[in-house]
């Protein structure tokens, strides 16, 4: 028999992997299947690019600012990645995860390394492109990297995906095949909801 109301208990889902493997796409993918979940904006001092809109793919701060929420320990994790920090703002996820409700929180692998000891028992993916090569096609295609930019990012990129033990499941995102990897996270997230042993996460 399943202890009471288990299957009620809310997850908070880490969904990491190297930068242009597909993150975004994928939580708007389940946004639009009428998730009721939480999605995390990420706090960070980078500039906005052409078609980002405030508060949707970031919460986008100055540096000081940042400073700030890091003295008053008002973030999950930080990290400071290609000169930019970027955080998880810790009052959203608290407050989601207090109503019942599932949280998922976009972060890089170090962030996400970092959640693990804060949030042993969150779900932790790692999404995957297929091969370095085809991310670096991905990454080419945005034009805002430089060529050193490319190779620095491409390399974080090998160094990461060597952190696959890290996670609990890995998702691979293929190109023009989005609709699957959308499909394979909320497969995880039904299996999740099934365990005999439910995650009881507290923050």
């Amino acid at each position: 028999m399943l202890p009471p109301g288990s299957e009620s208990r809310p997850l908070a889902v880490v969904l990491s992997g190297p930068s242009g493997v597909g993150k975004d796409a994928v939580l708007q993918g389940l946004r639009e299947r009428a998730n009721p979940a939480h999605f995390t904006v990420t706090c960070t001092t980078r500039p906005m690019r052409r078609g980002e809109k405030q508060g949707r793919e970031y919460v986008f701060v100055s540096r000081e600012e940042f400073e700030t929420m890091k003295t008053r320990e008002e973030l999950l994790e930080w990290a400071e990645v290609y000169g930019h920090y970027y955080g998880v703002p810790k009052k959203p996820v608290k407050q989601a995860l207090e109503e019942g409700r599932d949280v998922f929180i976009k972060v890089d692998v170090q962030g996400a390394a970092t959640i693990k000891r804060l949030l042993p028992q969150a779900v932790f993916i790692f999404l995957s492109p297929p091969t370095l090569e085809e991310l670096a096609l991905r990454l080419k295609s945005r034009r805002n990297n430089t060529p050193s930019d490319l190779a620095l990012r491409l390399k974080i990129a090998a160094e990461e995906m060597a952190r696959l033990p890290l996670f609990d499941y890995a998702v691979v995102n293929r190109q023009d095949r989005l609709e699957e990897a959308v499909s394979q996270v909320e497969a995880i997230i039904t299996a999740e909801k099934c365990r005999v042993k439910p995650r009881v996460v507290r923050l």
